[in-house]
């Protein structure tokens, strides 16, 4: 068995100059219009960091990213950390009324688009990456490599703004040093490797997607980067690109199933899929292993406030079925009751992490740091509550049951949107599933993708959960409403029903 990789607590961009001496020559990222080596991300990287410093950039500014999935972003995103400043990545297609709110919020120094600037009246200035790299490359070429800038662990290198469907985004601030052991603690776990070809759909502004770079380089894998392929061109993509890691979301994760179970397709030399964002139902998981055989379906749970909280290591794969895994090596998830107390294996309550994973708290938002990151009352380290729901079973494995928002009574019964999602979503022919609990006007609901009848739906439910907990109306849908990150989008939902109700 291979060493357990060094858990780290130093600089990002140090993951990536140890990249480059170990596999200078090592393929490190690709996309449509080409790839480079280990060595030339590092120089280019380089090039970046002296290119915003003549740019005005400064060690503690923001430097805002507003583009598609591309080779360019993973040096541009580790110039902007050699210089000491932090990387804001956000999806092109954030719409301006949430753009506005993180201008105002982030103060940026610069914003690096692939066309188009900032809202008007916003003050940040803005370049097209396509007419600057240029320069960039004419640097890269002279091996200028900037004046050191001293970096510390403690800085900070990533504002992650979660989104917000109804109030405004809010920045998650991960310092250096808390980056780098989230990322080698997760690849201590799931084991990328030089010989590893990662296929990413998911965008990089996403930190799902944004962290399959540090798994990379901490493998010294290859990153291969898409966001261009048709649906029906997935499975083709993944084959033609060698990929032998695939991360998906539930969403991709269906259509990537759902594609393969058409059969006539080759699983080329896929050994893993990787999970997040929400529960992957089991009938996706079986899909999968079945379309794909010997590839492992690895189950994990995490929120960007601490990047990754459990991982179900991937030769238990077929173990313990709803569980989400273990913690990651080095950190603590504790259960905790409404006194604040732990509880006993199989009791539910809030679930809370401790360890170097935890994020340093929101930005510029004081209050509601205190409220989520509170002090441990024996050592004062910080925790994080999460706000999430589960249990833990007598080996310390996680059993997600859901938000407190998903936590409701119906008929004097406590349950949880997700586990009636999940007895959905083993009914055969649904496709995703997303539960609405009981609000004004309207009983328990359940929406569906699928081409079910709605009764064939409810009948399937009757038959998996008790009474209380088959949902009073079902309401199929062809395809679901998706965020940009490819999550259900619920409160488009809620509005569908608030239509349907009139």
């Amino acid at each position: 068995m291979a060493a357990t990789p060094s858990l780290r607590t130093g600089l990002v961009h140090g993951l990536l100059d140890e990249a480059a001496t170990r596999h200078p020559q090592g393929r490190a990222v690709r996309d449509a219009r080409g790839s480079w080596t280990y060595q030339q991300v590092a120089d280019l990287s380089n090039a970046v960091a002296g290119w915003l410093a003549a740019e005005g950039v400064r060690p503690g500014d923001r430097v805002l990213l507003r583009t598609r999935n591309r080779r360019e972003l993973v040096p541009v995103l580790h110039g902007i950390w050699r210089l000491g400043a932090a990387a804001v990545p956000i999806n092109p297609g954030m719409k301006p009324f949430h753009l506005r709110s993180v201008l105002a919020d982030a103060e940026p120094a610069l914003m690096i688009t692939d066309g188009g600037g900032a809202p008007e009246g916003s003050g940040v200035p803005g370049l097209v990456l396509d007419e600057v790299w240029p320069d960039i490359e004419i640097l890269a070429g002279m091996a200028a490599v900037p004046d050191p800038v001293q970096v510390r662990p403690d800085d900070v290198a990533l504002l992650i703004y979660t989104s917000g469907s109804t109030a405004a985004p809010k920045g998650v601030v991960c310092p250096h040093g808390r980056v780098s052991f989230a990322a080698s603690a997760i690849n201590a776990v799931l084991g990328y490797r030089a010989d590893d070809v990662v296929y990413c759909r998911l965008p990089l502004s996403f930190d799902y997607g944004l962290y399959q770079i540090l798994l990379a380089t901490l493998g010294g894998a290859e990153l291969v980067l898409d966001t261009d392929e048709a649906d029906l061109g997935l499975l083709k993509a993944i084959e033609a690109c060698g990929a032998t890691v695939v991360p998906i979301v539930p969403s991709l994760g269906a259509m990537i199933s759902s594609l393969a179970g058409r059969g006539g397709h080759d699983p080329g030399r896929v050994r893993m899929f990787t999970n997040t964002g929400a529960a992957l139902p089991e009938t996706t998981i079986r899909a999968l292993r079945d379309g794909f055989p010997g590839a492992a379906v690895v189950r994990m749970y995490g929120i960007t406030e601490c990047k990754r909280v459990t991982i179900m290591p991937p030769e238990l794969g077929d173990e313990r079925p709803g569980a989400s895994g273990r913690a990651l090596p080095g950190t603590t998830v504790l259960i905790l009751g409404e006194d604040g107390r732990p509880v006993p294996p199989g009791v539910t309550g809030e679930i809370v992490v401790a360890g170097p994973n935890v994020m340093a708290g929101y930005w510029r938002a004081p209050e509601l740091t205190a409220k989520v990151y509170r002090p441990d009352p024996e050592t004062g380290e910080p925790r994080l509550h999460t706000g999430d729901y589960g249990h833990l079973d007598e080996d310390g494995f996680l059993y997600f049951e859901g938000r407190r928002d998903d936590m409701f009574k119906r008929r004097g019964t406590r349950m949880s949107t997700v586990e009636i999602e999940a007895a959905a979503l083993d009914v055969p022919g649904v496709r995703a599933a997303a539960a609405l609990p009981p609000g004004d006007g309207h009983d328990l609901v359940i929406f569906v993708e699928g081409e079910l009848e709605p009764q064939e739906v409810l009948r399937g439910i009757r038959e998996r959960l008790e009474p209380a907990k088959t949902p009073a109306a079902c309401h199929v849908l062809p395809a679901f409403p998706l965020t940009l990150n490819g999550k259900n989008e619920r409160a488009r939902l809620a509005l569908l029903l608030e239509e349907t109700l009139g």
